[in-house]
């Protein structure tokens, strides 16, 4: 069993908005959290400056000083003071932070990151750590906008202002029945009910190319009405165990055709979380995250949570 919300933690608004939505996350699931800091190695001459008197060598580098830097301890400072239920622990590594992220990853329930947050159609910005975190580690990765406030995961007030005393707003999943994916699946039913709120499960589906039915606008409405209903009628049946499985949870279906990513970026504007998979490709070409994931990844402006599945 895994056993805590892991975050990165390097000091930046991203970083520490990641740590807060963790903490919750922690406490939802009744897991501790564990805050991890990295120190890149970096030359002399672009780390810190020798003390007076020192000799400063050719080629030397820096290197973590011993114990929990500073960064780390207000951070756990901050949140065991705002979250008094949460077991905080930290931890000081040295080396690449997209290395060694990944491999804390295994240790982890989930990796939680930041995402620093660009204006309009931009969308967010990851960075080279975190693309390489997502497309590699072994958990699920939930990427967390700077900025982001515990009040905006809920439904807004009877004045229409954000509170946290209303239910959360609904989790949203993007599934492919092509290769549904239990991992994914099971991922999204448990945010769902730790919340106490809805899941919103979107599939996709597209009509086939119809070049000959272009004078015969009737016939190829009637046939995207079949093909819309068998595609309900075989998401339904693909949840129908797991409704069984989580009955406190409630389900909202929605077969639509169209394009995955801009249905999930259209559900995220009303949602606490968006969960979308990441197929493990264990081949010569590399890992990668898929166009749906990196749409949602850099456009949504919520928590995005990424679940590697086979």
């Amino acid at each position: 069993m895994f056993r805590t919300v892991t975050v990165g933690i390097d000091g930046s608004r991203e970083s520490l908005a990641a740590a807060e939505w963790a903490a919750r996350e922690a406490r939802l699931r009744a897991l501790p959290l564990r805050l991890l800091n990295v120190w890149e190695m970096v030359p002399e001459p672009m780390g810190r400056a020798p003390a007076l008197g020192e000799e400063a060598e050719a080629g030397a580098e820096t290197v973590a000083e011993p114990g929990v830097g500073q960064v780390l301890r207000e951070a756990a400072d901050g949140i065991r003071l705002r979250h008094p239920g949460v077991d905080v622990g930290v931890e000081q590594l040295t080396g690449r932070a997209s290395e060694e992220l990944v491999k804390a990853a295994p240790e982890a329930e989930l990796m939680v990151l930041g995402s620093r947050g660009l204006s309009g159609l931009a969308g967010f910005l990851l960075g080279s750590v975190g693309l390489h975190v997502v497309a590699h580690a072994e958990r699920p990765v939930v990427l967390v906008r700077a900025g982001e406030r515990a009040e905006d995961e809920h439904a807004p007030g009877p004045a229409g202002a954000p509170v946290t005393a209303t239910p959360f707003r609904p989790v949203v999943l993007g599934v492919d029945l092509a290769h549904p994916d239990h991992t994914l699946i099971r991922f999204a039913f448990e945010a769902a009910a730790v919340r106490g709120t809805a899941l919103r499960i979107l599939h996709d589906w597209s009509p086939p190319p119809r070049s000959g039915l272009r004078e015969r606008p009737g016939l190829a409405a009637d046939l995207d009405a079949d093909l819309g209903r068998a595609d309900a009628a075989g998401l339904s049946d693909a949840l129908r165990p797991w409704r069984l499985e989580y009955p406190s949870v409630e389900v909202v279906e929605e077969s639509r055709r169209g394009k995955a990513a801009d249905h999930l970026l259209e559900a995220s504007l009303d949602a606490s979380l968006v969960v979308v998979g990441r197929h493990v490709r264990r081949s010569p070409l590399g890992a990668h995250i898929g166009p749906v994931a990196h749409a949602v990844l850099h456009h949504a402006g919520v928590p995005v949570a990424v679940v590697p599945h086979d």
